[in-house]
Order: C-alpha cells, then structure tokens, then sequence
C-alpha cells in the first residue's frame, strides 16, 4: 500500500482548513450584497462575469506545454461541464435563493448535510450499501437542521420552509458534483479539473444573466462593488482551488473532517458581524447536526 508523505498530508489539511475558513465567508459577503439591494440573480450574475476571466487565465497557466501530455478529450470536457453545472451554478442560485430567505447559521447547517447526499447518490449511481450508522448519523443530523429552521421559523416568519429547501437542494446539487468528479480530479489534476468547472459554471452564470437581467438597469453600489471582490476572490477563487487539491492529497474523508469546523466559522462570524440571534436552540440544534455529520465521516462513507 502507498503511503502518502507527512508533508503532503500536512498541505492537504492545511489546504483544507483555509479553504473552510474562506468558504464559511461567502455567507456572510453575500448577506452584505443583500444589504446594498442587491438580489441573488444579480449577485450571482457578476460573481460569475469577475470569475471567467481568472479562471481562464489560470487554465492557459495550467495547460502543459506539449498537448501530447494533456490526457483531454471532447467527452471528458463536456463531462466536466456537467459537473460545473451542477457543483457550481445551480448549487450557487439554489444558494443565493436560500439566503434570501433565511439566515446565514441556517445556511450553512443546510448545506453542511451534503455528505449524507453523497451518500445516498452513491446508494442509488453505484450500489453502495446505506448502513445502520448511515441512518442513525441521518436522523440526528437533520433532527439537529430541523430544531434550528423550527427556532428560525418562530423568529422571522414565512420563508424559512422554502429557503431551507433551497439550500437542501443546493446540497443534493454540490454532492452530485463530488461524487462524479473523483476521477476527473485524479485523470487530470485538481488545478486543471477546477478551471474546467468554474469555468463551465461561469458561463451558464453568464447565460443565466442574459436571460434574467436588464444589464442597462443594473446599478452597484461602491460598497457592493468591495463585497463582491471579496465574495469572487476570498470565498470563490482561492478556496476552490484549495478545496480540490486537499481533496487529491488527503482525501475525501479527511477533507470533511476538517470542513466540520465550516458551520461553526459561519456561525460565529454571523453572529458578530449579522447581528444574527444566538440561542439554546441554536447551540441544540448545531450540536446534533454536527454530531450526525461527524458520525458518518469517520465511518468513511
């Protein structure tokens, strides 16, 4: 069996760590968004125009010098571009959709159960067994999501249901993504494999603007113009590229380990720079989730 050196494994948490932190941000920018009028199309729309251009540079940086090294073919890019639909248009409107609705702790929760999705896709894609731990893991985990969104709902009213959907889905569309690009990432390398997709998700983002957005009409603020740089290269860019290469190196199982601690850098920041409430429940609810969450980690599923 190959052993993976101490200082890959060392990188690969690192990696990852950061990633989550940077991750657990884009919450909190979008909610800034939100605050300076602006809604989850066009959010969405421009976090995609200021992405394609890196994104593109990065892939000619990326390419080998000699084509005759680039293991690339029609079927696996339009795979890829599949895989970018999913892993990170349709998972980012979902998103954008649900956070109008609900707060950003709610969010993160929601989105923090794609491992059991994994789970259930690879059940259903690839036959994989859901175990007793599976389902044990599942009702703790989503009994703590549902005493949060209860909490939620006797707060703030209507919306919270439906946002909380949304992110679900948002989860489902992210853990479809995760399970079919494994060998992608492996036949190609994570850099290359993550310029693909984004850049696929950058140009059906781009499509979606043309269809849904008046661009004459459109009017940003200077601070929106900030958070929005901030959401494209903090929480877009640079975590995305960390995230891929973690997962290379150490693996899936470890990577989420590490990106338990993603729920609790959201939750924190929201409620220092949201406002948002802190309560029993909340602590209630975060626990179980997380101990659900965790449960199924270390099991390796």
């Amino acid at each position: 069996m190959k052993t993976i050196p101490d200082k890959n494994l060392s990188l690969g948490f690192a990696l990852a760590g950061f990633g989550t932190l940077l991750f657990s941000l884009k919450s909190i920018f979008i909610k800034f968004l939100y605050a300076e009028n602006m809604d989850a199309d066009q959010v969405l729309v421009m976090r995609m125009v200021l992405s394609l251009p890196i994104y593109m540079g990065m892939l000619i940086w990326s390419l080998p010098k000699n084509s005759s090294d680039l293991d690339l073919n029609y079927k696996t890019i339009m795979t890829i571009f599949v895989l970018g639909f999913f892993g990170y248009y349709l998972a980012s409107l979902l998103d954008l959709m649900g956070l109008e609705l609900i707060s950003a702790q709610l969010e993160r929760l929601s989105l923090f159960t794609y491992p059991f999705m994994v789970a259930l896709l690879g059940y259903f894609f690839f036959n994989e067994n859901i175990t007793r731990r599976i389902i044990v893991s599942l009702i703790v985990t989503y009994a703590g999501l549902y005493v949060v969104m209860g909490h939620e709902l006797k707060l703030t009213g209507e919306g919270v249901v439906e946002g909380t959907l949304m992110v679900l889905g948002a989860a489902l569309s992210f853990a479809f993504y995760v399970l079919f690009s494994k060998r992608y990432i492996r036949k190609l390398g994570s850099q290359l494999f993550t310029c693909i997709a984004m850049i696929s998700s950058c140009v059906f983002g781009l499509f979606h603007g043309v269809v849904v957005l008046d661009f004459s009409d459109l009017s940003i603020t200077h601070a929106a113009w900030f958070w929005l740089v901030m959401l494209v290269i903090l929480s877009t860019v640079i975590p995305s590229f960390m995230m891929t290469e973690a997962l290379d190196r150490i693996g899936a199982t470890q990577t989420g380990i590490v990106g338990m601690l993603g729920p609790i850098f959201t939750i924190a920041l929201a409620i220092y720079l949201l406002d948002e409430p802190f309560s029993v429940w909340l602590v209630l609810g975060v626990a179980l989730t997380m101990v659900g969450v965790a449960n199924l980690v270390r099991s390796g599923n």
